[in-house]
C-alpha cells in the first residue's frame, strides 16, 4: 500500500502554520543544522523517530501529529462532515446537527501555540534586550 503520509511535508505545514522559518528551526534545533538541511528534511516521506521527537518538543507539536496527519483523510473528513447533514428529513431549518470538525480544533490548537510561540519570543528578546543592557553597564 502506498504511504499517503509524508512526515515532511507534515513538519514544513505545521512549521509553517506557527510562522516559523527553516533558519529558525535549524537554530533551535542544534548547531549541525542548516536551512538546507531543513529543506532536505521536509522532502523526506519518513523521518528517524528520534529526529521526529527532537522536532517535537521545539515546535511543541505531538510526534503523532507528523505521523499520521494525512491531507487526504483530513479531505474525507471535512467532506463526511458536509454530506453527513444533507440527508436531514423534513424542512431543513428546523434540522440542527451539530457537527466538531477535528481540522477546527486543530487550527484552533496551532493559533494557541503560535500565539504562546509569539509571547515567549517576546520574552526572550526582552531578555536579550536585558543582557545587553547589564553588558554595556560593566
Amino acid at each position: 500500500m502506498e504511504q499517503k503520509i509524508h512526515q515532511g511535508r507534515n513538519i514544513k505545514r505545521f512549521r509553517e502554520m506557527l510562522g516559523i522559518k527553516q533558519e529558525a528551526l535549524a537554530f533551535d534545533l542544534g548547531e549541525d543544522w542548516n536551512q538546507k538541511k531543513i529543506s532536505l528534511l521536509e522532502q523526506k516521506t519518513v523521518v528517524e523517530e528520534a529526529l521526529l521527537q527532537k522536532i517535537s518538543e521545539v515546535l511543541n507539536i505531538p510526534v503523532e501529529a507528523f505521523q499520521n496527519f494525512d491531507e487526504e483523510q483530513a479531505i474525507n473528513i471535512i467532506s463526511n462532515t458536509v454530506n453527513n447533514n444533507d440527508h436531514a428529513s423534513g424542512n431543513s431549518l428546523f434540522s440542527y446537527y451539530p457537527t466538531v470538525n477535528p481540522i477546527e480544533k486543530w487550527i484552533e490548537a496551532l493559533e494557541e501555540i503560535k500565539r504562546l510561540n509569539a509571547e515567549l519570543l517576546k520574552a526572550k528578546d526582552e531578555q536579550i534586550r536585558l543582557m545587553e543592557k547589564l553588558i554595556q553597564d560593566k
